[in-house]
């Protein structure tokens, strides 16, 4: 599903793929949209439903997306502090994340997430079902 930004409102500067079958995306990204409502300059794409898809899904499924408005695609780390540039209160968060000595210890974190997040995903459902 694809945020809608009023008539009016300047284009997004950001577009985020993101998982809407996996319960830990869902509601990480229903922060971000909640936070980015008024500003509306994230463009979030579920990739289970009709989004647009730039590389083969099950691909951009497997590790967080996003692409800055005339940017490359990028993943990870690097996707997460982009995306956090454009949400008030992460600001700073997303700046600092792009420093050089920071980014890559990130995204190390993000690779060890990425090898519990099945696990996560497995309680999140069964937590959703009680």
């Amino acid at each position: 599903m694809s945020q809608t930004h009023p008539k009016g409102r300047d284009q997004p500067r950001l577009t985020v793929w993101f998982d809407g079958d996996c319960p830990l995306c869902r509601a990480e990204i229903g922060l971000y949209q909640r936070l980015d409502q008024k500003a509306g300059r994230i463009d979030f794409v579920d990739l289970t439903g009709d989004g647009t898809c730039p590389l083969n899904r099950a691909d951009m499924l497997a590790r967080f997306h996003a692409q800055e408005t005339g940017g490359p695609l990028i993943s990870g780390a690097k996707a997460f502090a982009a995306m956090w540039k454009q949400v008030t209160p992460f600001q700073p968060l997303g700046y600092l994340a792009q420093l050089p000595l920071i980014l890559p210890f990130l995204d190390w974190l993000y690779g060890q997430f990425l090898k519990v997040r099945p696990r996560l995903q497995t309680l999140m459902v069964d937590r959703e079902k009680r």
